[in-house]
């Protein structure tokens, strides 16, 4: 059953509705849907002000509300969610929506299946909230790439059909993580702008631009009918300043949630790479300086069989997923003066490989935490995108931002 979640676990969704610039900073507010631990909020800061978030996850609710200290987070399904508890008008909707469906994990029901399908309710929202003349300014729809081929494109263009028919401008940019942290995480990032907001020309090009549109997306783009493509813009941004973190940077000498493997389980697992994977860690090894790998099992298809292997690189962690079975989990590989030595991945590394602040509060327990960060939207992408695309159009359009 749904119920309202607070800061102090006990308060209601409640606070009086606040319109364009209204709020005491003047900051543009926004609602975030399937909110997860807040990661969204994370990126878009305190230029921002959070009018009201959604999840169904319990566990997900309680670390928003251990992490953002308010009350605006309300836990249940998004198709119970009333225009009622959504205050005043949303400069910005964020909604990172389920992606089992849509990923090459998933069966393939692509937006018409049980999870990803929760895009419709959410959907309805915005079309109810425009018909009460509270139509919102932005609208992001972050998911996995899948999205762009999801049965044979036709959720890509029943998608964007969607939102073009609601009278926004739209568009789309797929953002590696990579850039920004050593996690390698290529996400598709639909944004819809307002067809009455003046559009900056910073914020778009004439042209697909390779960095932010690569050719799954432009093929993507190219199969919507000729009213759709219309109404496309593409979405652009500067490059990202070079990333400074490392791989070896953000993983923890001494963890305290995750136990280092016996002697037995390292060989084993070494023994499951291939040659050339093998040989990675043979190289490192006959370095005198400490080398961090990140490893994960997946099934190779060799000589017409299924075999399980494990892979390794140096320079960036994978793509981070949930939980679901030991082979979604990755292992660090540590090299040093020769040894090797191999764990799984602690909850705190998974938070830094998705650019959460290290006095953001994880789960206790080490699955829920990794399912929390598995399921997340990366930090600084969100700020990318709210600094070069977002925030430029809103303020062009008339609405007060902190930092402008």
């Amino acid at each position: 059953m749904a119920s309202p979640v607070g800061i102090d676990k006990q308060g209601a969704c409640t606070g009086q509705a606040i319109g364009h610039g209204e709020s005491m900073n003047e900051r543009p507010g926004f609602y975030e849907f399937f909110a997860g631990g807040g990661m969204a909020r994370a990126g878009l800061g305190g230029t921002w002000q959070c009018l009201f978030a959604n999840d169904f996850d319990p566990k997900k609710a309680k670390a928003y509300a251990d992490n953002w200290g308010t009350n605006e987070l309300w836990l249940g399904d998004v198709g119970e969610v009333t225009l009622g508890q959504l205050p005043g008008q949303a400069d910005l909707v964020w909604a990172s929506f389920p992606c089992q469906d849509l990923s090459l994990a998933g069966a393939g029901a692509g937006l018409t299946g049980a999870r990803s399908g929760a895009f419709w309710p959410f959907w309805k929202l915005i079309r109810d909230l425009s018909k009460q003349g509270r139509k919102p300014r932005a609208i992001v729809l972050e998911n996995v790439c899948g999205l762009l081929t999801s049965r044979n494109g036709a959720d890509f263009a029943a998608l964007c059909q969607t939102v073009g028919d609601a009278g926004y401008w739209l568009g789309a940019m797929v953002i590696d993580a990579q850039h920004f942290v050593p996690q390698s995480r290529p996400r598709l990032f639909v944004i819809a702008l307002d067809r009455d907001v003046e559009m900056p020309a910073r914020v778009f090009s004439p042209w697909a631009v390779d960095r932010w549109h690569p050719e799954r997306l432009r093929q993507a783009q190219a199969a919507l009918p000729e009213k759709l493509r219309a109404q496309w813009l593409w979405f652009t941004a500067p490059a990202p300043a070079p990333r400074q973190a490392r791989l070896i940077d953000v993983i923890e000498d001494h963890p305290g949630d995750v136990a280092w493997h016996s002697a037995a389980d390292t060989k084993k697992l070494l023994a499951m790479m291939s040659k050339g994977n093998r040989a990675k860690v043979d190289l490192v090894a006959g370095n005198a300086r400490r080398a961090i790998g990140a490893v994960y099992k997946r099934t190779r298809f060799e000589g017409g069989k299924k075999v399980q292997r494990a892979e390794v690189r140096f320079d960036l962690a994978g793509c981070l997923r949930t939980p679901g079975g030991g082979s979604s989990r990755q292992t660090i590989l540590v090299v040093e003066r020769g040894k090797v030595r191999t764990r799984l991945i602690s909850a705190r590394e998974t938070a830094r490989l998705m650019g959460l602040p290290e006095a953001y509060r994880l789960p206790e327990r080490y699955n829920d935490a990794y399912h929390l960060t598995g399921d997340g939207v990366v930090v600084p992408v969100v700020r990318h995108i709210a600094e070069w695309v977002l925030e430029p159009a809103l303020t062009q359009s008339g609405i007060a931002l902190a930092s402008a």
